[in-house]
């Protein structure tokens, strides 16, 4: 059997898993960013299940300098602070690796780089398969036969194993260790290397595949010309220094047998306890099945313990383990004998008493119970997730800490029917987690809940809203304990549904509905402290019922003009596919990255040195291959193919198949939670991104249409609501005077930023004030601005800084809210809505960068947000109120999408378009465009 030695580049790795989830990272209850954890533990159990290692080790750097600090202070010099929340979860990366029982290798004065190079070739030796784990491409000098470089999946693009032939045609090299030439010749930004300058990576690559290596370069120069031969005999000591900082160490004093490196069980009980710890529960349930959760360990005190250092296993700190050779060899793992034996005691569960109210007259009084009551929790049981076609067979409720009760819905009943009152009451409060799931269900089986709503998934979105909102998660955080496997054997005995299974579910039904009513009390003081009171009962809980109506009324799908426009597009891929191949003088799987790269760089020729991806493949992404259109008519049928396969296969085919065959509609689903903005998102099918743009993309939007005769569509849609609403909350002169003039916005703006009277600004003119307008609420760079607009960025700065000038207010303002957040740490829209900016004080200027701009972001898109759920609200409920036959269907970001009776228009229209209008006061106008058709895209 070949020994697999795996050895991991600790501190690469945490970063890379810390900085891929810094737009959505993962917290626990406690506050703590654990994205870095997580994300590691991931790459770790992917190791262990999939690669099959003999052995394993995790190196880390120290804060000691190295030869490489020595012989260059500068090196490194320009590394930003590690970020204070990656600073905070290190040491529970530790205690993670340690609970599997992996030693941690670390030496002051050398790298992980050093210690991982001199160990892969020390188990060469002895016969090992040596894997390196990072996303550093310094490693790739060290690839041999033996020795592969191992990049973990990110962003689902999978593991890259890189050997010999990998590397090399990565480089464009004869043999691995020309990766240090080429790597001196362009330097590192990141570890601040010199390099030569004005050598980037392709002339780098070019020079060594031509000479060999930096040393044999340099004495050869005379057979250079021009600039490159002058920079390089006038920095021969830089290159060579690079090439010295780039090179690592194999034969680092490191006096570890890579035996000691033998992987061991793992401590499960310690495993279990991290996870619990950290709330990593679907990793849990991967490792020790759905009950994982059962046995706890006496977690709250060892995790206060110090994690262990090499040279003291019975604690004290990290930082003391300061010398490799001082990895002890792991003990044996626990017989699994001993492991069950150790499980720890489960989350105390609160006494609870459960019942099942099953005969009529148990019923009736039960009913006369809940209407003397001004609020109770209540919960349906279904057989599957979708509320239109599952099976209710039960309701769930709780009115009082630790008591529950369970109805049984028989199929052909009408027991439902009893608690229509009930249901159906303006003057009782209905608490639940996830209500409008709830409400679908009863709403498909006619029973629409009235009355004041308390969600407990949504009261603590608007307290935590970057955190998990999921019951379980609630639960644990704030009560205490977690939801176990239901084993009441009482109520087992007095319910029969579906045999044993059934009343556990019924059990596990009303426990949940426990559990939400006693968070609504752990919740609702908590959104008075946020001040969150207002969003919470005047948006976002009056908004539940209206999604509801949304989501049952569906809209009506032209399937058989979809059919048609399906084998149009068909017809359109086989003639584009023909047309690829007869340009490309020959046939080859058109959807298959790796022909189409050989084809059209190593056949046809068409770039000088096309881009590759990390697998060594030529890249073929949309951007590339845009760049290279205008100059290739196969590139050009090449995107009409993709444009025609992605309308073919999410629209065309995918619309249709989602229509509810009861109905005749697609019914889309709302999620109220999903962004920190408030803003609405759309799920099965997402109706929020049908393509509008293209021609061919509209023909999408053609086949929504009315319900029947005497309906059409209105479409109505706020006009440049974010850029009004910059207006408002800076109260900027400048645009607030164009905007109340009625002035075109984006030519107004071209205007003072080109210093030409309004009549001469050109349409290239308008073009680039527009992208700036729309780009200032996202905080846009130069450099962003330039690749946006195909500019220098020299003359991108000049824009904005002329921007800003014009428009001093928009700047102040933008300063304004990013002092505030630092200081209050959270920004607000203007309802109150809150986002909280964890890393705005952050000393790393990348991740504070981010924060910024979310900063100034959130109060924007955010009141957005508020303001067309405001008008949902209204509008739903004078539609309503005045017994209209018009019904709400869509909300598309900015805009809403009405079923309209032709004989309501005259009334319909001005309700709608005051509705929008009047959501929310701004000192700016707000313009509504409404429009009416026979079909989406008319009435757009």
């Amino acid at each position: 059997m070949v020994k697999r030695l795996f050895l991991l580049d600790g501190m690469a790795l945490v970063y890379r898993a810390h900085f891929a989830l810094i737009a959505r990272p993962i917290f626990t209850s406690k506050g703590l960013n654990s994205s870095a954890l997580y994300g590691f533990t991931q790459t770790l159990l992917d190791i262990l299940s999939k690669q099959q290692p003999t052995h394993l080790a995790v190196a880390f750097d120290t804060e000691a300098p190295t030869q490489r600090h020595i012989a260059y202070p500068e090196y490194k010099a320009t590394r930003q602070a590690m970020p204070e929340d990656l600073s905070a979860a290190l040491p529970h990366v530790h205690r993670m690796i340690e609970a599997f029982r992996i030693p941690i290798l670390l030496r002051d004065g050398y790298e992980a780089d050093d210690i991982i190079g001199t160990l892969a070739r020390r188990a060469e030796k002895q016969g090992f398969q040596s894997f390196m784990v990072t996303p550093d491409k310094d490693f790739g000098q060290l690839v041999d036969e033996n020795t592969f470089l191992y990049k973990p999946s990110r962003m689902g693009e999978g593991v890259e194993i890189m050997g010999v032939p990998e590397i090399c045609r990565r480089w464009g090299i004869q043999r691995p260790g020309q990766v240090v030439d080429v790597l001196a010749l362009m330097g590192d930004a990141s570890d601040n290397i010199p390099g030569v300058p004005g050598i980037g990576e392709k002339t780098a690559m070019k020079l060594i595949a031509q000479f060999g290596s930096v040393e044999n370069l340099l004495s050869r120069t005379g057979e250079l010309k021009g600039r490159v031969k002058e920079t390089l005999e006038t920095h021969r000591k830089q290159a060579l220094l690079s090439k010295q900082l780039v090179t690592i160490l194999c034969d680092a004093p490191c006096p570890v047998d890579v035996e000691v490196l033998k992987l061991h069980p793992p401590d499960e009980n310690a495993i279990k306890d991290l996870l619990i710890e950290f709330e990593f529960n679907s990793i849990g349930r991967r490792l020790f099945g759905e009950d994982f959760r059962a046995g706890r360990g006496h977690h709250e005190a060892k995790a206060a313990a110090p994690v262990r250092s090499a040279d003291d296993p019975g604690g004290g700190s990290r930082k003391e383990a300061a010398d490799v050779s001082d990895v002890l060899p792991v003990a044996p793992a626990p017989a699994p004998e001993q492991i069950k034996d150790a499980s720890l005691k489960s989350l105390a569960r609160v006494p609870h008493e459960y019942q099942v109210v099953r005969s009529a007259q148990e019923r009736a009084k039960f009913i006369e119970e809940l209407q003397k009551l001004d609020s109770f929790c209540f919960r349906t049981e279904t057989t599957g997730d979708d509320p239109k076609g599952a099976r209710l067979v039960g309701l769930a409720f709780s009115f009082k800490r630790g008591t529950g009760f369970f109805v049984p819905l028989p199929d052909a009943s009408d027991v439902l029917e009893q608690f229509r009152g009930l249901f159906e009451s303006d003057l009782i409060e209905k608490v639940g987690h996830d209500l409008k799931l709830d409400l679908n269900v009863l709403k498909w089986r006619g029973v629409s809940v009235r009355g004041k709503l308390f969600d407990t998934l949504i009261a603590h979105s608007l307290i935590e809203p970057d955190m998990r909102h999921g019951l379980e998660y609630l639960s644990e955080a704030f009560l205490g304990y977690s939801l176990g496997k239901p084993t009441d054997e009482s109520l087992q005995e007095q319910l029969d549904l579906d045999g044993g299974a059934g009343a556990q579910c019924a059990e596990f039904a009303v426990e949940k509905a426990d559990v939400a009513l006693q968070l609504r009390g752990a919740l609702e003081p908590l959104l008075r402290q946020k001040q969150q009171e207002k969003v919470f009962y005047e948006i976002e809980a009056p908004l539940i019922p209206v999604l509801v109506d949304m989501e049952q009324e569906g809209i009506r799908v032209d399937s058989a003009a979809l059919a048609d426009f399906a084998a149009q597009l068909s017809k359109e891929m086989d003639l584009a596919e023909k047309t690829i191949w007869q340009l490309a003088g020959r046939e080859f799987n058109v959807n298959s990255a790796k022909q189409l790269g050989e084809v059209l760089f190593d056949v046809l020729k068409i770039a000088g040195n096309p881009r590759k991806t990390r697998t060594g493949q030529y890249a073929t992404d949309e951007q590339t291959l845009a760049v290279l259109a205008p100059d290739h008519e196969i590139v050009q049928r090449l995107l009409e193919y993709r444009a025609a396969t992605k309308l073919k296969s999410t629209y065309a085919d995918a619309l249709p198949a989602a229509t509810w065959p009861k109905t005749g509609r697609v019914h889309t689903t709302y999620n109220q939670v999903m962004t920190a903005t408030g803003r609405l998102s759309s799920q099965d099918p997402n109706l929020q991104n049908i393509p509008i743009r293209t021609e061919r993309g509209q023909e999408i939007r053609k086949a929504f249409v009315p319900r029947g005769e005497g309906w059409s569509l209105l479409s109505a849609d706020y006009s440049q609501i974010e850029l009004r609403i910059i207006a408002g909350l800076s109260r900027e002169p400048g645009l607030l005077d164009a905007f109340k003039a009625g002035l075109d916005i984006h030519a107004a703006t071209a205007s003072k930023v080109y210093g030409v009277p309004l009549d001469e600004v050109t349409a290239e003119m308008r073009r680039k004030a527009k992208m700036v307008n729309y780009g200032i609420a996202y905080g846009i760079s130069a450099f962003g601005l330039a690749q946006r607009l195909g500019i220098p960025r020299k003359e991108a700065a000049e824009i904005i800084d002329q921007y800003f000038k014009e428009f001093p207010g928009i700047r102040k303002f933008m300063d304004a809210t990013i002092a505030s957040a630092r200081e209050r740490g959270y920004v607000e829209t203007v309802t109150g809505r809150r986002r909280y900016i964890r890393d705005i004080r952050s000393s790393n200027n990348t991740v504070r960068a981010a924060a910024e701009r979310n900063a100034i972001n959130a109060p924007i898109q955010g009141t957005a947000a508020d303001m067309i759920k405001i008008a949902m609200i209204h509008i739903h409920g004078e539609l309503a109120k005045r017994k209209l036959r018009t019904r709400m269907l869509l909300q598309v970001h900015d805009e809403l999408v009405f079923d309209l009776w032709r004989g309501e228009e005259k009334e319909v229209l001005p309700l709608v378009e005051e509705g929008m209008k009047t959501a929310i006061w701004l000192d700016v106008p707000i313009v509504v465009e409404t429009g009416i058709g026979e079909n989406w895209l008319l009435a757009h």
